[in-house]
This record gives C-alpha cells, structure tokens and sequence, in this order.
C-alpha cells in the first residue's frame, strides 16, 4: 500500500465523525470501575482480603468449558456456543471470563452467597426455561422468596445498579461451600475480623496526637475551688503547647508530670494469631501458600481441598440453570480443568514427558503444547505411541495405508 492510500483509507480515533463525544452523551461517569465488588467494612483492610483475593485467583485460573460428554462421562469436544465463549472469553462488556469468576468468588467468599444473572439473553427468561445466554454479570441478593429472589445487579446499558427480581430456576444461585467457617455471625473468620478492627481502634488511640500524661498540681484537690484551679491550670498548660511553634511549655518547680506511654496488654494479639491460625488451618490455607513457597504436595492438597469445591459450585450452579434435562442427557456439561503442570518444576518436565508419551497417555504434540511451542506437522507426532519401540506392521499400516510384506510365523504375509 503506497503512502497516498494509506492516508485515504486510515482513520483516527482522535479525529471522526462517528466519534462518540459528536454522537450522545456517555451516560453516568464515575473515577472508580463502580460494578467492582467492595468487600464488607472491615474485611478489606485484614488478611481476609488476601484469603479472599488468593482464593479467588486460583479459581479463576481453572478452565471452565461448555463440553460434550460421551456416555461414560469422558469430556469428548467443547461445545463452540455462547454459553462456553462467556465462560472461557467475555461474559460481559466489561469482564473477561477470568475476571468474572474472579468477581464472583470474592463476592461469594464475602457475602456467603451470590446470584450469576443472565443479563442478555436469546429469549425471555420469565416465560422461557430454555434460552442461550449472551452476557451473565455477578449480583447481590438481597431478598429471597419462594420462586424469586430479588437482587442487586449492575445494568450496563444505563451504568448504575439496578434491582430486579429473578427466577430461582433460570438463575445460578452459587453458596459458599466454607459458609460455617467464613460467613456465620460468629464463624472463625467474623471473629477474626472483628479482633482486627479492635487492634486498628486501638492503634488509632495509641497514635492519636494526644500525650497521655497526668499533671500533678501541689495541692490537695477536694473542694469546687481547688478543682476549677486544677482545671484552669490544665488549659493554661494545653494553650501553652498548642499556641507554642515547637510545642514547648513551663510548669511550677512543685508541680509534676506522670507520662502514660506504656500500652495495657489487653491479650489481643494473641488473640488475633490463634484466630489466624485457626482460619487458615480450618480452610487448608498455610503461609506457604499465600507467599508462593508451597511445595508440589502442600499445593495439591490446598487445590483438592479449597479450589475445586469452590470450582464444583460454579460449574454445578450454572450446569443446573443454564443446560435443560435434555441438554444434559445428550451429554452436555459445565466442567472445570486444571493444568497440572503449572506446579510441576522445569527440571522434572523432562522426565515426566518421556513417561506420558511413552505410556501412550500425551503425543508429542499436545507435550509441546504444554511447554508453549508449536505443533509440528509430522504426522507420528500426533500418534499415542511408544516412540522408544519400533512400529509394528498394523501400526505403520494404519499410518500409510500403504502394502505392508513382513515374515510371519506361518510365511509372507500381504496386507492392503
């Protein structure tokens, strides 16, 4: 393309006339992404935020399908519908599939319970049980009733919350499979944060701009008068440091000052470490894991155990919504994978590749796509076959077709 074209055919984003700006207004602003979940006062500034945030990254690296399953449950395809791109691509205009499982298991985790809506759909979803669903947004629930629930749920297309009542079975309803221990009144990790937000209130008194002194006046304090001297002696010597440039005063050579600067132990600490303890231990959740220093062993029992019921939630709450009886008894499915060798060290790679292809478990190709190269072209790469053992006739022929002459035990043989 020559440089005249190439002027006549660009456009600038800066310089149109479909620009939005020259269009209708944008609609309501905010400095924040307003749909983002805020977790509940007191939680944010705990080291439940960095449970919840953990938790939820692990989720939402898992793949989530929209599969084909054969008549022994073994995934067979995905199913390339909209149902699967919201799950593996975009769920909505604003979140990608990652960020919408990121979304929803935080604001599960926080609030114990959440609605996945299907704000865009091919049908009515009030008269219809059978639909395909275009965009799904996570929303609050704030009322339940026999068939409904009514809920919170951010609407795209005017840029505010809305509130909208729901049907039960057209709604994925996902509940938080560490309710007991994360989202009871008195559960470990209310606790928890309670205790926290009493060691930042004391923190805040501790380190206010207040001296924490007694003032000693050299005479006995019993009548009216004797306390109204006091009194004004206190704020003659709080004038004396406020107005003064360096907070500098003078008392009497009889008067005398009692600093309190020694912190009560009010065994909060304590309290705070043994709750913490206890929470991670009850959620399979070790310090290792929250800095990344876990072993392969400790990272598979906290997958097993944290992400994949959480994980089995998701898939069962949306499978059970979103697919009809008869969907589901063709073999359709929501089902999760996890990359295992994302925990697998390079310098065992090697060794556990030889062992898949040659137990004729991985090709080759699908081993090279797992350490991010490209396929090749060859064709015995794609064969499930022992690549240390030579073919066999039958083998060599099911790749060639072509005329295969070997001795047997009984003579030449000849097959086309």
């Amino acid at each position: 393309m020559s440089v005249l074209d190439r002027f006549k055919r660009s456009w600038s984003i800066f310089f149109g006339r479909d620009h939005p700006s020259s269009i209708a207004p944008y609609g309501n602003s905010y400095s924040d992404m307003p749909q983002k979940h805020r977790l509940i006062t007191g939680a944010d500034r705990t080291i439940i935020n960095t449970i919840y945030n953990r938790i939820a990254l692990d989720c939402s690296n898992m793949k989530y399908r929209h599969v084909r399953l054969d008549d022994e449950e073994r995934y067979l395809e995905d199913i390339k519908d909209n149902l699967n791109f919201c799950l593996s691509g975009m769920a909505n205009k604003d979140q990608t599939a990652t960020d919408f499982i990121t979304d929803a298991v935080i604001s599960m985790l926080d609030e114990g319970y959440i609605a996945l809506v299907p704000t865009h759909t091919t049908a009515n979803v009030y008269t219809n049980s059978s639909f395909d669903v275009l965009d799904m947004r996570v929303a609050k629930i704030l009322h339940w009733y026999p068939d409904y629930v009514r809920v919170r749920v951010w609407n795209d297309e005017k840029g505010e919350y809305a509130e909208i009542t729901v049907r039960k079975d057209t709604t994925p309803i996902v509940e938080n499979p560490f309710y007991y221990i994360m989202n009871e009144p008195n559960s470990t990790a209310k606790r928890l944060t309670h205790k926290l937000a009493l060691l930042d209130n004391v923190d805040e008194a501790s380190s206010s701009n207040k001296l924490n002194l007694l003032f000693q006046v050299p005479y006995r304090i019993q009548g009216k008068l004797k306390k109204n001297m006091a009194e004004e002696r206190k704020q003659t010597l709080e004038k004396q440091l406020t107005t003064s440039k360096y907070g500098i005063g003078y008392i009497d050579a009889t008067e005398k000052i009692v600093q309190l600067n020694r912190p009560l132990d009010n065994g909060l600490l304590e309290q705070i470490e043994y709750l913490t303890k206890l929470l991670m231990t009850q959620l399979g959740i070790t310090e290792e894991i929250l800095n990344g220093t876990a072993n392969e062993e400790t990272m598979t029992n906290y997958l097993n155990r944290v992400v994949v019921p959480i994980a089995s939630a998701i898939t069962n709450a949306i499978q059970y919504k979103f697919l009809t009886k008869t969907a589901m008894t063709q073999g359709q499915a929501i089902v999760f994978f996890n990359d295992p060798f994302k925990l697998v060290p390079v310098s065992k790679l090697a060794d556990i590749a030889d062992k898949f292809t040659r137990n004729e478990i991985l090709s080759s190709n699908e081993m090279r796509q797992i350490i991010g190269k490209k396929p090749v072209d060859a064709p015995e790469a794609d064969e499930l076959r022992n690549k240390n053992i030579n073919a066999t006739p039958d083998q060599e022929f099911a790749t060639t077709g072509d005329t295969i002459n070997y001795e047997g035990d009984e003579g030449l043989y000849e097959e086309q």
